[in-house]
């Protein structure tokens, strides 16, 4: 496994330019909308690797080792010695047609040696928990899901995503290894602190939540935000998630947070499901505890990846804009935290987005979480 860094600015190209891998290569890359709309990162990338599969989004922020940063496209081109991929991109046109969308993706993915699977979404146009049912029922439980679904800043105007094309809205895509050479690492963590009362879901369908314990969903959030925040919703939900649980099954709970409002329905829009029936809970952040919950993903990452034998490692670090938004500058505290439980010989890139793919943490069941750090470590071995 060869794994080579690269970076866009807008001032200096991509640093360092080209390179000379097999086949069976991947270029990951990420970048603001702003810098990938255009296509022309897309079209520099695939005359540098004319052979790769190339697979990115946009986001709200970049990852690049130690680094978090917005205006530039951060890139890793890998070659694989011993491992094979495939890669499959679906367009969706509704998000009540997620499940369908991630069922059709596995699908294509599916084989005896399929050993990983990681997914760029859309993060506007979808149903994040749904997209995950989807290719979870297709590629069974035993195969870690990972990935993240695309952002734009705190804008929610329009996510991007590109496989093997120019990125562009309403793309959800897939990319599997297969063989035993190849191991995956995941972990995912929060970090943040329940507040307020318990309250029970009672009315809500599917991703839509209308009302907890009997009155309007809106109409909590506006009164624990105050008005000041309350006029920037949805962006302003970022720094207070939900947590939404199965009383009877206390093993999962998830994150959800907000994409959307409707003043008048007085409802909320999340990126995955909030079962009716379930308990929710509000969030807020502590940046302690947010910088150790990266490192306990990392730490999840790293033990569930096994013995490499020394071999080169990468990292893909997903973590929710919300985080980003709250912990402003000390972002750098929790790539910085999950780098020190990686290791300096680990590269590391990722990006801020608007959901994050892992298995949970407790369950192990492939899950859409919000407002975590997830990472995904892939090594291969002789």
């Amino acid at each position: 496994m060869r794994v080579q860094q690269i970076i866009w600015t807008k001032r200096l190209g991509w640093t360092p330019g080209g390179g000379a891998l097999s086949a069976e290569s991947l270029v990951l890359y990420f970048g603001s909308r702003d810098a990938l709309a255009c296509g022309a990162r897309y079209e520099e990338l695939r005359r540098m690797f004319p052979t790769a599969h190339i697979l990115g989004c946009s986001t709200g922020g970049q990852i690049n080792n130690d680094d978090v940063g917005d205006d530039e496209v951060v890139a890793a081109a890998v070659g694989f010695d011993a491992t094979r991929l495939r890669l499959s991109r679906q367009e969706i046109a509704d998000p009540q047609r997620s499940r369908d969308c991630g069922a059709a993706l596995g699908r294509a993915l599916l084989a005896d040696d399929l050993a990983g699977v990681f997914v760029l979404s859309d993060g506007l146009n979808v149903n994040g928990s749904e997209l995950v049912a989807g290719v979870s029922e297709a590629i069974g439980p035993g195969i870690p899901l990972t990935g993240g679904l695309a952002g734009d800043g705190a804008n929610f105007k329009e996510t991007l995503v590109g496989a093997d094309c120019a990125p562009r809205a309403r793309i959800v895509a897939a990319i599997g290894f297969y063989g035993p050479a190849i191991r995956v690492g995941h972990g995912s963590a929060g970090g943040w602190d329940l507040f307020g009362p318990r309250r029970s879901v009672t009315k809500a369908r599917g991703n839509v939540l209308f009302e907890l314990d009997g009155e309007p969903a809106l109409d909590l959030y506006e009164r624990y935000l105050g008005p000041d925040e309350s006029k920037d919703l949805p962006g302003s939900a970022l720094l207070f998630p939900i947590q939404v649980y199965d009383l009877e099954k206390p093993d999962t709970a998830v994150v959800r947070t907000v994409l959307a409002v409707d003043r008048e329905a007085r409802s909320m829009t999340f990126a995955g499901d909030i079962p009716q029936g379930w308990t929710a809970q509000l969030m807020r952040g502590n940046l302690d505890r947010l910088a150790a919950g990266a490192a306990d993903a990392a730490r999840q990452a790293r033990d569930t990846l096994g013995a490499h034998n020394g071999d080169p490692r990468i990292s893909i670090l997903v973590s929710c804009i919300g985080r980003r938004l709250l912990m402003g500058q000390r972002a750098l505290d929790e790539v910085e935290a999950a780098g020190a439980e990686l290791g300096p010989e680990t590269l590391r890139l990722g990006f801020y987005s608007y959901g994050e793919i892992s298995p949970h943490a407790t369950s192990g069941l492939c899950e859409l979480h919000n407002q975590t750090m997830t990472v995904t470590t892939l090594a291969e071995v002789a």
